[in-house]
């Protein structure tokens, strides 16, 4: 039998980072959490942890989390009927955490389960990465869902599709005045290739390819070099497009939702990129886990595009 202190510990050291904030978090000394990280590998015949300044988890340590967050996600739900006729008694809030792109999670996602959330009394711990690399949060055990591009579902998982978001190549309406002064040369629909690359891009992160997607597909330029912008936040990612900083690329539901604010152009009308997304999340879910994969499908159904 695994022991349950000893769980509490791998997972919070993991969590926190360092052994230091797992024994603040756990109201515990720092020897304390150790041993009981010795103890767990010792009684398992191998290691958990890797140590370091950023103390992270082995395959195992891994396969150990999801495992912890599964008995936790199911004690509380347990906790939570056995108490739901006293609602003097009812347990603290229980928390789930999922991994979204800011887009989706500004868009539909959050409008989709904030209502489920308030009625079950339900936290959400959100982590935001781009939604071709938030599967490795799901993979690593930090997270119990997430929305992703990965079609493809991963070891003890389950890859529903949710539909998908059309994004659009825009820029602001004087930004695109000046590729269309007079001696430019213009490709299809009035914009060079060679301005469009002389010109910054606006783009959320380092991971985000979407840029390159486009420049592929409608473009024809692969592997394209240009100079970028980096704004990792959806309000300022728009406030930079609308400045003139540069072009960019914004899904349908965002620029639907432009009520009142400067207006966006498309620069190649009607060439859209489409991004499949899907929800994965665990084989094994429990109730809270449930309801919450329920929400997110609903909200999908309603929101993306269902080709």
């Amino acid at each position: 039998m695994l022991d349950a202190r000893q769980l509490e510990a791998l997972a919070a050291v993991i969590e926190q980072g360092s052994f230091g904030a797992a024994a603040k978090a756990l109201s515990i000394t720092l020897a304390a959490v150790s041993l009981r990280i010795k103890s767990l590998e010792s009684s398992l015949g191998q290691r958990l942890l890797v140590r370091g300044k950023q103390v992270r988890a082995t395959p195992a340590g891994q396969a150990l989390l999801v495992h912890v967050k599964q008995v936790q996600l199911m004690e509380s739900d347990l906790v939570g009927s056995l108490q739901g006729s006293h609602p003097e008694k009812a347990p603290r809030m229980q928390s789930l955490s999922v991994a979204v792109n800011a887009d989706s999670l500004t868009s539909w996602f959050l409008p989709g389960v904030a209502g489920l959330l308030a009625r079950h009394r339900l936290l959400l711990d959100v982590v935001v990465d781009d939604q071709d690399h938030t599967h490795d949060a799901l993979k690593s055990g930090a997270v119990t869902g997430c929305v992703t591009t990965l079609a493809q579902a991963m070891r003890g998982c389950v890859a529903e599709p949710l539909g998908t978001m059309r994004y659009r190549c825009v820029a602001a309406p004087a930004l695109l005045a000046q590729w269309h002064a007079p001696g430019a040369g213009h490709a299809a629909g009035g914009v060079s290739a060679h301005r469009l690359l002389a010109t910054p891009a606006v783009i959320f992160n380092r991971k985000d390819a979407l840029q390159d997607q486009y420049l592929a597909q409608h473009v024809g330029l692969q592997g394209a070099l240009y100079p970028r912008h980096f704004v990792p936040a959806v309000d300022a990612f728009e406030l930079a497009l609308e400045l003139g900083m540069g072009w960019g690329m914004v899904p349908d539901l965002l620029l639907a939702a432009r009520k009142n604010r400067p207006a966006l152009v498309e620069i190649l009308p009607d060439r859209p990129v489409d991004v499949a997304l899907y929800w994965q999340h665990w084989v094994r879910e429990p109730v809270s886990a449930q309801r919450l994969t329920q929400a997110v499908r609903q909200a999908a159904l309603e929101h993306l595009l269902q080709l």
